[in-house]
């Protein structure tokens, strides 16, 4: 079984790096970590701050773009180019296809983030000439980015197993905004009432906490992370990811693919 999986994940992860949207996306991602270097050199006193906050939001952004049309298109384009039926025809099961599809893509993208994090890196040395002790909370950063492709690798394959990929794009692309907001919209839920209120907090805790993920802006002011935050976004994503893929090889299961 583990076997099958891994093969999967490994065909996954060499078509992914194929791809020749995936070495643009980090061609860009290098180009953005460059121009935080420019706009540091303009600014007084603030390019560490300046190059953290860029530089990271170009990996998350890059990466979020990277899971969600390298995702959607996972089971698609078996299904268009019938490469799926010979693999189903073979002693592999639908739910070890979705699984092994999800590793695959999941370790792209941990790649990804890895080169990516050396450009950042890169420029960070560069503006500052050393690294300080505070630098360390980066990698803090990135680790949560990285539970944020691991949530939306999820849903994209959750959205593709029933869905085509322009709406399949549609809706993971609208889950993340939507979960970037999350703390907005549980504020907004404390303050409503009646349906509203019923509606706006099942919302809330229904579509991903990524602001809750998100601590660039603590990291470039040299503000600490609390190891409980670590913790709880660790449970959190690896849960919320969890229950996206079982749904996933729920409804891949029972879709007919004739």
């Amino acid at each position: 079984m583990s076997t099958r999986i891994g093969h999967i994940a490994a065909n996954t992860f060499r078509e992914a790096v194929r791809d020749r949207v995936l070495y643009n996306l980090i061609a860009f991602a290098l180009l953005l970590s460059g121009a935080a270097i420019l706009v540091g050199q303009i600014s007084i006193d603030i390019e560490r701050l300046v190059v953290i906050n860029l530089g990271l939001t170009a990996v998350s952004l890059f990466g979020i773009v990277i899971a969600i049309f390298i995702g959607i298109g996972l089971v698609s384009k078996e299904i268009e180019k019938r490469t799926l039926y010979t693999v189903l025809s073979r002693p592999v099961r639908r739910w070890e296809f979705i699984v092994g599809k999800f590793f695959g893509l999941a370790g792209t993208l941990f790649v990804n983030t890895f080169l990516m994090a050396i450009g950042v890196f890169g420029a960070l040395l560069y503006v500052s000439r050393h690294f300080q002790r505070a630098d360390a909370w980066v990698l803090v950063a990135l680790y949560f980015i990285i539970l944020e492709f691991v949530i939306i690798t999820a849903l994209a394959l959750l959205f593709s197993s029933f869905s085509s990929p322009l709406l399949s794009a549609v809706f993971a692309f609208a889950l993340f905004v939507i979960g970037s907001f999350s703390e907005d919209l549980r504020g907004f839920a404390a303050i409503a009432h009646g349906v509203t209120h019923w509606l706006a907090t099942g919302a809330a805790y229904l579509v991903p906490n990524f602001s809750a993920l998100n601590v660039i802006s603590s990291v470039a002011h040299q503000q600490p992370i609390s190891g409980h935050l670590i913790l709880y976004n660790t449970a959190y994503a690896l849960i919320y990811a969890t229950m996206a893929l079982c749904g996933a090889v729920v409804i891949f299961e029972h879709r007919d693919l004739k």
